[in-house]
């Protein structure tokens, strides 16, 4: 985007912003809903100062609100869901009623009390635990979350999504892959639509302090949503509107690592305006996952702001402005091989190139966010609501190698690479919504412009990659700058055109900076256009909901791709037994990632990128959007009033299924194509409300993640060559997360929260192992593989594994541990006798790439926190403190090893944090 271009935005939404702040009202608006009414007694005089409360028991929401002087009540901002209303009043008997918020469109519900006594006590019963729904969904509230341990503090809400919803694999650096599919995921932001990448690698997150509430969407998407939807986490935001008395709170934490948060929140407001304002800043010395256990280079930090402004115009007309900026700044990891690098000091183009220490690798990224985005509402009648929203955000990466170049050499890293990248996504989405009977009606439209902008500058940095002069067994030699001189040194001509199994470049020796080279400066660009129109209606029809949607996308941009998209489901409610039934299905468009799109797209291509990229030969074709078919049959059951469980059966058939492939030691990934996947599976979860002061919740998954070759697109990648079926490395056959929670019934009773995550452990592809009869397997030698016989046994051989990467498997020969420095001895080791308490290995024979493949050794992860929210019993202004652990029994073990998509990354070994609050 032209600097005059981003100007004029700016200043556009500068006079928006003043506009607002300058008025007198305000309302929310966005993806949630508005509940008000009146209160009578019976007779039909109002009744004030009564006090009417809201509550969805599984999704943990709770919010009161007292008549005034009129009897009128309301509720704004309130997240789609059916919730228990109830009212209560000195001298009268409590009414309750059940009110399902599903659309935009206001809800009018006036009450009429009847005298006799009041009642504190809330009844739930089996009917407030369902969903008459057939869309598969996670609700979580703020006051269910706030005392969740989390595990990330600079991604909570990352970790918030995966501890929380099933069918979620948890992967490093807050990155979780939902339903089998890569990070395949899509914010909706008070139904602002972020479908590009979330995790710290790629974006700054919303802080998990401004956030009221989530819903996932795990089951077939709704016409309204698009772009990436395996798992679909719909944000509704804190609101300041209503609170007349300026509340907030101020917290501080420290703990292991050296991580120190802190952060501000305020909320402030009246009856037709509102604000609320969040920031906060986080340093630590652990900011990423790193490759090895022991933590070092790892330093980053963190600040985030967030505004919400809402203003009730007119009767009729509201505005809602969310406005977002965020900055963090992280080393990469390093690991011991990493550390006082040995590279060409001199003479690297001569015959005898001088090696020496050039230090260790310090390469560093900084990523810069912004949000502006204002929503304009106009209730039309009583039963529609119009909503267009504009919105700009712009994510800019930099990434930057270590200062002297030639230490970025590593064993999985032949070519440094620095690196500016911006993503620039400006659109708008508009809909009216219609409510009345049976049907409630959604028509929308959304479009977006994607500005991608791609500077790196490539040069190779390992004297062997790219040698003129190989010995006589063909091992490369460092030195030479030309193949001629080969033989007067006595070795042999790496150029192909002399040698039939030569691999010398000349398009790189200009790039090689072991002899002398400059660095390989490329630019790219593009602007991805999306248009989107989708009808919808929810029909009711007695115990029958049926969802009843189309939706057409057309994408432009390295490619066209245009499609027609049926979004169907039906539930049904058996409402003696508390079940409700449901099937659904989705079409959807599976567009490319915009991460590095443009170089991924097209680097293959170039003779230069394309052995810097790792590039699998013949695969050099512009990524192409996909299309899915899914399908989702389940079921949700209530028991009484205190448990609830919720499960999806999934299928989905998928061409053109998209992952991602990583460069060296370095977060820099590229999207990739394969030619289909298959993704059966199933997702489950348990809920209980509150049972005697407990709150608790189960989810468990298995979903199965099979790609099949080839590569059609996309920089990277090596795995699948074969032609065979193969999981992918985010393929995992088992995890659970169960959370309990206790309040202690005292007047300053504290509450402990506890998680326990089970993982059977994702797909390991690099991983050794033996086998010479599997044609799809890795380790089978014509693929390349280790597999040998020792003394007529079968062997592995290790020797393609540095000491420290064998160390970071775990791997152990016949008692002997390998460490950072010293490998299995002669880098071989009988296959019966190769052990590792990190990774899984098959029996000799057995491993196979889609039906028995490598994985990570199962793990048990342990979180508890501990805390009191009111110290010393204040009513205005209040103490807390909380004390929380993350992985408690301080376990070893891996997310991924070598993985293809994103390297080798440690779980968090036991970190104990502090925090105390100040409440206002």
């Amino acid at each position: 985007m032209r600097t005059s271009t981003r100007r004029g935005i700016f200043a556009a939404f500068v006079i928006l912003f003043s506009f607002l702040v300058s008025g007198v009202r305000a309302q929310s608006a966005g993806s949630s809903g508005t509940l008000s009414g009146i209160v009578t007694d019976p007779v039909g005089a109002v009744v004030a100062d009564a006090v009417v409360t809201i509550v969805n028991p599984v999704s943990g929401y709770d919010r009161a609100s007292t008549t005034d002087s009129t009897g009128h009540y309301q509720f704004t901002n309130v997240p789609f869901n059916p919730y228990h209303l109830s009212v209560n009043r000195a001298g009268f008997s409590t009414a309750s009623h059940d009110v399902d918020v599903r659309s935009t469109v206001p809800i009018a519900f006036n009450l009429s009390l009847k005298v006799g006594e009041s009642s504190t006590v809330i009844n739930v019963d089996a009917g407030d635990l369902v969903e008459n729904d057939p869309t598969f969904h996670t609700d979580v509230d703020r006051g269910l979350f706030n005392k969740l341990p989390l595990e990330t503090p600079s991604s909570t809400l990352s970790s918030l999504v995966t501890l929380a919803s099933p069918g979620v694999a948890a992967d490093s650096n807050g990155l979780f892959h939902g339903l089998g599919d890569h990070a395949s995921n899509s914010f909706s932001l008070d139904g602002q639509p972020i479908t590009d990448q979330q995790s710290k690698v790629f974006s700054n997150q919303i802080p998990s302090n401004s956030i009221q509430s989530i819903e996932v969407i795990s089951g077939a998407p709704p016409a309204e949503y698009g772009g990436k939807t395996s798992l679909i986490i719909n944000v509704t935001t804190r609101s300041g509107e209503g609170i007349k008395t300026p509340t907030g709170s101020i917290t501080t934490s420290y703990g292991t690592f050296g991580t120190s948060t802190a952060s501000l929140d305020l909320s402030y407001g009246g009856q037709n305006w509102g604000n609320f304002f969040e920031a906060d800043g986080l340093n630590t010395g652990r900011f990423l996952d790193p490759a090895e256990f022991s933590v070092f280079h790892d330093k980053g930090n963190e600040q985030n702001v967030f505004d919400r402004i809402d203003r009730q115009l007119t009767a009729k007309d509201s505005m809602h402005l969310n406005l977002t900026y965020s900055r963090s700044w992280f080393q990469t990891p390093n690991t011991y091989d990493n550390l006082n690098v040995q590279n060409v000091v001199s003479g690297g183009a001569s015959s005898s190139p001088v090696f020496g220490n050039v230090g260790s690798a310090d390469q560093k990224s900084k990523i810069e966010t912004f949000n502006i985005s204002p929503t304009y509402t106009r209730v039309i009648g009583a039963n529609s609501v119009f909503n267009i929203a504009p919105y700009v955000r712009r994510d800019a990466y930099n990434y930057y190698p270590s200062e002297d170049p030639l230490a970025d050499l590593g064993p999985i890293q032949a070519q440094s690479i620095s690196q500016i990248r911006t993503l620039t996504n400006a659109g708008a989405h508009t809909d009216i919504s219609y409510v009345k009977g049976r049907n409630n009606v959604k028509v929308g439209a959304v479009y977006a412009q994607t500005f991608l902008r791609e500077h790196d500058n490539l040069g190779l940095v390992n004297s062997t990659f790219n040698s003129p002069c190989v010995d006589a067994s063909g091992n490369p030699q460092s030195g030479f700058s030309d193949p001629s001189q080969c033989a007067g040194a006595g070795l042999v001509s790496n150029d192909p055109s002399i040698n039939a199994s030569g691999t010398f470049n000349s398009a790189l020796l200009p790039y090689d900076l072991t002899r002398g080279g400059t660095l390989f400066n490329y630019f790219g660009h593009t602007d991805v256009k999306e248009l989107a129109l989708y009808a919808q209606d929810q029909l009711k029809a007695g115990n029958f909901v049926f969802n009843l949607g189309i939706r057409g996308d057309l994408y432009n941009g390295l490619t066209v791709a245009r499609q027609a998209e049926p979004r169907l489901g039906v539930a049904y409610s058996v409402k003696p037994t508390g079940t409700v039934l449901r099937v659904s299905y989705a079409r959807t468009l599976e567009t490319p990632f915009n991460e590095n799109l443009v170089l991924s797209s097209q680097g293959c291509a170039s003779n230069v990128l394309a052995p810097l990229l790792l590039c699998t030969p013949g695969v050099s074709n512009t990524l192409q959007p996909g299309f899915r078919n899914e399908f989702h049959a389940g079921l949700q059951q209530a028991f009484g009033k205190n448990l609830v469980i919720s499960g999806d059966y999934i299928w989905k058939y998928t061409h053109n299924a998209f992952d991602f492939s990583v460069l060296g030691n370095t977060p820099i990934t590229f999207p990739i194509d394969w030619h289909n996947s298959k993704i059966p599976g199933f997702a489950l979860r348990a809920d209980v409300p509150n049972f005697h002061n407990i709150t608790a919740f189960v989810v468990i998954s298995s979903v199965a993640a099979r790609f099949f070759p080839p590569q059609s697109a996309g920089a990277g990648a090596t795995v699948g060559q074969s032609g065979f079926p193969f999981r992918i490395d985010h393929d995992e056959r088992y995890n659970q997360t169960t959370h309990l929670q206790y309040q202690v019934p005292l007047k300053h009773g504290p509450f402990v929260g506890f998680n326990w995550r089970y993982d059977s452990g994702l797909t390991a592809g690099s991983v050794p192992c033996y086998n010479v009869t599997d044609p799809n397997s890795l380790c089978n030698p014509a693929n390349g593989g280790p597999s040998i016989t020792i003394n007529g046994q079968p062997g592995i051989n290790l020797s393609g594994l540095t000491p420290d990467q064998q160390f970071q498997a775990g791997l152990t020969c016949n008692g002997v541990k390998a460490t950072p420095y010293v490998g299995i001895p002669n880098n071989e080791c009988l296959a019966s006798q190769l052990t590792s308490n990190l990774v899984s290995i098959p029996a000799p024979g057995t491993e196979n790439d889609d039906k028995n493949p490598p994985r990570i050794m199962h793990r048990n992860l342990f979180d508890l926190s501990l805390g009191e929210d009111n110290l010393f019993n204040g009513d205005k202004h209040r103490w807390s403190a909380r004390v929380t652990t993350v992985n408690l029994t301080n376990k070893y073990a891996l997310y991924n090893f070598l993985s293809t998509f994103s390297g080798t990354h440690y779980v968090t070994p036991r970190a104990v944090t502090a925090e105390i609050g100040y409440h206002f």
